[in-house]
């Protein structure tokens, strides 16, 4: 049972966050209004609960928000989407249960424009491309698998990514999501012979030193789920990717 779940039950409050957790989660926040807060997700952290039992992210927020704002009771944080444990960037959390449900619909039917930032082992032959694939996830091994049309469970996935920059050994790829499928652009990327730097779990030949990959959910864009606005947002440039010039 993830830890503020387990501390709300039992105590009735959220945990107190010390300063300095306070400042970082509020320096993290990229928007905030009264039905939506979109976050700066670090590499390592989780967004939901999960068998480990650490601490994740949403519950982290609400004792930020319960703490900020004096809230007296329980705070609600739903997730319309989510982002693996070891990519960075935007998350989006609904801070109203009309704008999760919206914010859900609306992810499931590929109403948001999502531009990822991948930094890759190898140098792309092609600078652009489209890349289709079917997909099959083995939930034993929490990894997706390039799959033939009519495999059983198999799902469409298709992504656009740009080259933005090249070095020596690495290449730095603006990639547009099409579809939002698990792992898709870590499976994809590996499947063309350029695996995300730092993914060993697809085929990089070394791990960074966080633990991370080097994936960011770098822009996002919707129309807002309560009065229609279009919406858009960019995260900042990743820790930890210095010398890589910036698109």
């Amino acid at each position: 049972m993830p830890f503020c779940h387990y501390l709300w039950q039992t105590m009735g409050t959220y945990r107190t966050l010390t300063e300095a957790e306070t400042q970082d989660l509020g320096g993290r926040i990229l928007f905030e209004d009264n039905h939506l807060l979109v976050i700066n997700k670090r590499s390592g952290e989780i967004v939901q609960g999960d068998l480990t039992g650490d601490e994740c992210l949403t519950d982290t927020y609400k004792a930020y928000i319960a703490a900020r704002d004096g809230k007296p009771g329980r705070v609600f944080l739903g997730l319309p989407h989510r982002l693996d444990r070891p990519v960075c960037g935007i998350t989006v959390l609904a801070k109203t249960s009309k704008a999760l449900e919206r914010l859900s619909a609306m992810f499931r039917d590929g109403n948001v424009s999502k531009t990822y930032l991948a930094l890759v082992c190898g140098i792309p032959a092609s600078d652009e491309a489209l890349l289709e694939n079917y997909l099959w996830r083995d939930g034993t091994r929490n990894k997706t698998f390039i799959a033939k049309s009519g495999t059983k469970d198999a799902k469409l996935a298709r992504l656009k990514y740009r080259t933005a920059w090249k070095g020596e050994r690495y290449a730095l790829l603006e990639v547009e999501l099409l579809t939002g499928r698990h792992h898709q652009i870590r499976c994809q990327l590996a499947a063309i012979g350029h695996p995300i730097k730092g993914d060993l779990k697809y085929g990089a030949p070394r791990s960074n030193p966080d633990g991370g990959i080097c994936l960011q959910s770098h822009r996002i864009r919707f129309p807002h789920p309560v009065g229609g606005a279009m919406t858009e947002i960019t995260a900042p440039w990743p820790d930890g990717w210095k010398g890589i010039p910036r698109p």
